[in-house]
């Protein structure tokens, strides 16, 4: 079990890296082309702490290596074309990686179906239904999780270049010195998941109430 989340949890987060230099690519920066970062290999987007050390210490400790992060994508927004506003291409770039985690929960939602229709699964215990609701439950997280507004998660770019200009120019100034921390707290005394935890088995339960 702890293993086939974990397969799923590199693929997701390999996905995810993958969109953001993908977006970047079809703004006009070739940045993270050129350090072979348009790839659902893991190897090229693993970081030692978010990719290996933490899935390992959350197995250890609950069998469930449920969460991670991957090596952030580089982009330079000097490259963007001309015909994009600055601030629209942070935030393409920004909204694709959990974007693409909710686009990627869906797919696996859908190839559920697909097999619960075909007879491919059988019981509860089928090694394929643990993996597809696995891809579900991870993508979900992953992508409710990065749009959080806080640094260094994608959110936080969404905000600060998203968001009218006066407000932005607040939200730079209160969240970006102080944000890592808020969100440290915020993990460390579960407030967080006091906030995403019903967001994320509410849309979890939905996809897998349609899938089934």
């Amino acid at each position: 079990m702890g293993l086939t989340m974990y397969v799923v949890l590199l693929f997701s987060l390999s996905f995810h890296e993958a969109a953001h230099a993908w977006a970047a690519l079809r703004l006009g920066d070739d940045t993270a082309l050129r350090e072979g970062r348009i790839s659902l290999n893991p190897v090229v987007h693993i970081d030692p702490i978010g990719t290996v050390l933490l899935p390992f210490l959350m197995f250890l400790t609950s069998g469930s290596p449920l969460f991670g992060w991957a090596k952030p994508t580089p982009y330079n927004p000097a490259n963007f074309r001309r015909d994009r506003s600055l601030a629209r291409g942070h935030v393409t770039v920004a909204g694709a990686g959990p974007i693409s985690n909710l686009i990627l929960a869906v797919l696996f939602t859908a190839v559920l179906f697909v097999c619960i229709r075909a007879g491919l699964i059988r019981t509860n215990a089928d090694p394929l239904l643990i993996l597809l609701v696995k891809g579900v439950q991870i993508n979900v997280l992953l992508g409710l999780f990065n749009l959080v507004p806080l640094p260094p998660l994608d959110g936080s770019k969404v905000a600060s270049f998203g968001l009218p200009r006066s407000m932005a120019d607040a939200y730079d100034r209160v969240i970006q010195p102080y944000g890592g921390y808020i969100l440290l707290i915020l993990f460390a005394t579960g407030a967080l998941s006091f906030v995403l935890g019903p967001l994320t088995d509410l849309l979890t339960s939905v996809l897998l109430a349609m899938a089934t």
